[in-house]
């Protein structure tokens, strides 16, 4: 797949204070967000997100083990998203990204106008939305040259896979790394 240079230095809000997209891999070669649907002013976040995201926290130690950071995103202020994990009890690690373009970047996010035109860009081409926000996910690679490059996403349907992690989300890595050791049988690995 072509590893597309991100050329915005996009700052995130999370629990510990501001934070780039390259901090957000935390030393790791490799970034998976996933894009989860929460917007300023919501209640609650996306059903269909918040089921995904109940698979999340049992994938964190393999995917660490492949060298491969994780961290859901929303464009709601911090303390909406920290409200919903809350009801959630979830351990993955959720950023906002409110303020910043990262998710209409990234094609997450739209305008009031592309909602009552009831299309716009997603998923690689002009599709139906019926929200002004929808789901995706995107892996991002620290290339040689320290720069952050997008190298996989999938939106809507191809996000399915995403129940089964992470077995059938190292596919998706630009540089698949097995773990040098695996856990033994049994072992409990804190994420």
């Amino acid at each position: 797949l072509p590893w597309v240079k991100v050329g915005q230095d996009y700052v995130f809000e999370t629990p510990q204070g501001a934070a780039s997209l390259a901090d957000l891999f935390e030393g790791r070669g490799q970034l998976m967000v996933y894009h989860f649907m929460l917007a300023p002013g919501w209640e609650e976040g996306c059903r269909g997100c918040s089921f995904v995201s109940d698979h999340f926290d049992g994938a964190l130690p393999h995917l660490k083990a492949r060298d491969v950071a994780f961290a859901a995103v929303s464009c709601a202020p911090l303390a909406d998203s920290g409200r919903v994990k809350a009801c959630m009890c979830g351990k993955f690690n959720w950023v906002s990204s409110h303020g910043t373009s990262f998710n209409r970047d990234f094609r997450v996010s739209f305008t009031p106008e592309e909602v009552a035109a009831g299309e716009a860009e997603y998923n690689f081409g002009r599709r139906e939305i019926k929200a002004d926000e929808m789901p995706g996910l995107s892996v991002f690679a620290r290339g040689a040259d320290g720069a952050v490059y997008r190298t996989y996403s999938t939106y809507s349907r191809g996000l399915d896979l995403l129940i089964g992690l992470p077995d059938s989300e190292q596919d998706r890595t630009a540089e698949f790394k097995p773990p040098s050791a695996p856990p033994a049988v049994g072992e409990v690995t804190d994420p």
